[in-house]
């Protein structure tokens, strides 16, 4: 089962779909969102969540005080669950507070090189098959859209090598957490 680790939609179970995602640990997401809570990376920042599947990462942000939240997935039927996890959030939230949550249903490549907005943190959990190619060309075109003080984690399997960093973007730590290692990365 996928839940909400804390904030106000704690403990909210998420939808799943049947096939297609692997969605982050409860223990890696508790990892992952101490660590930003800890340098006050989630209130009231901007989140893109790229490959977002069941979109347990953006919401969990929603979740702890981020007031913005895109979710990016080109599957079908994963957006859709998406968009029903991200009403159950946003519905628990406190009265005037929800975050706004947004549901886009393309690919993360075009949706970073369309864009125009500037996000606070990205969180970036592709399908551990995604060849080291295709991340290193959506790594490049992330810097255009972070904000100056923006964070940017990457989760893959233990097994992939280090991402290649573009300019514009830095490694500050790897974590590793079983078979899924994380990578911090800020800009210099």
């Amino acid at each position: 089962m996928t839940r909400i680790i804390a904030g106000f939609a704690g403990s909210l179970a998420l939808e799943v779909p049947r096939t297609g995602t692997r969605p982050t640990s409860d223990r890696v997401r508790e990892a992952l969102f101490s660590a930003l809570e800890s340098r006050d990376a989630i209130d009231g920042a901007r989140v893109l969540d790229l490959y977002a599947g069941t979109g347990a990462l953006g919401l969990e942000a929603a979740s702890r005080g981020a007031t913005e939240v895109v979710l990016v997935e080109k599957n079908g039927r994963a957006a859709k669950v998406c968009r029903a996890n991200a009403e159950q959030v946003t519905a628990r939230a406190p009265r005037g507070t929800a975050p706004q949550v947004r549901v886009a249903a393309v690919a993360a490549q075009p949706f970073l090189e369309t864009g125009h907005d500037a996000f606070d943190l990205v969180l970036i959990d592709p399908p551990y098959e995604l060849g080291e190619p295709e991340l290193t060309a959506l790594l490049a075109a992330l810097p255009a859209r972070l904000s100056d003080d923006a964070v940017v984690l990457v989760e893959r399997s233990a097994r992939a090598p280090e991402p290649s960093w573009p300019e514009g973007l830095e490694l500050e730590r790897r974590r590793d957490y079983g078979d899924t290692t994380v990578w911090f990365a800020s800009r210099p």
